[in-house]
């Protein structure tokens, strides 16, 4: 058996370890890109450079952003007493696209999980309780920030992401701010980055008190 050069075999197993993408996908991963246009691989190569070196976590939301604080975090057309909690920063991408929510959020970085060994001080849930005490800073710089009225956990609808939407519930309400939760619009188990517009627009204005 002819053996395989070695840049080739280096960028089947560098594919080889991303998520979802198995031994046969790198490989038809790497040899689309062996035979395509130059252009395609110098564009892919560019595009991995700048992902670290001009992305980073607004220190407000810790959502990725490419400036600090994001432009979510700084927009004057956003209500800054709502913040709506996820677990990873696709799910705001999924619930932006709905544009049936026009709060701030906060993301977690997942969620509390005692199989993975991941608890709540694992996720950025001190800093959500320390943006609900303080207030969410004032999107035109002004001193006074702005007092936080309404948590809306937009964790995941399976059980990994009810136990952390209970979890900061508890934390929550005895500082007298709304919690309210997802409508079970979304499928049970599922993932809040794979649900489609329509369905994320009715949990969104079903959402329920916890």
């Amino acid at each position: 058996m002819q053996p395989i050069a070695e840049p080739v075999s280096n960028l089947i197993e560098a594919f080889s370890k991303l998520p979802g993408i198995g031994p046969k996908t790198a490989s038809r991963l790497t040899y689309f890109l062996l035979r395509s246009d130059e252009a395609i691989a110098r564009d892919l190569s560019q595009a991995l450079a700048e992902l670290k070196a001009k992305t980073l976590f607004c220190r407000i939301c810790h959502n990725i952003a490419d400036q600090d604080p994001c432009s979510i975090c700084t927009s004057g057309q956003r209500d800054h007493a709502t913040i709506c909690v996820v677990e990873e920063p696709l799910d705001v991408q999924a619930i932006e696209r709905t544009r049936a929510f026009h709060g701030v959020y906060h993301v977690l970085h997942g969620a509390i999980s005692p199989m993975e060994g991941r608890g709540p001080d694992d996720l950025k849930i001190s800093e959500l309780l320390k943006r609900i005490h303080q207030g969410n800073p004032a999107p035109d710089g002004a001193a006074e920030a702005i007092p936080v009225k309404e948590i809306l956990l937009a964790t995941n609808p399976n059980l990994e992401g009810d136990a952390t939407a209970m979890y900061i519930a508890r934390l929550v309400k005895p500082l007298g701010v709304r919690v309210t939760r997802l409508a079970h619009g979304l499928p049970v188990g599922g993932d809040l980055e794979y649900a489609d517009d329509i369905t994320l627009s009715r949990a969104l204005a079903g959402r329920n008190d916890l």
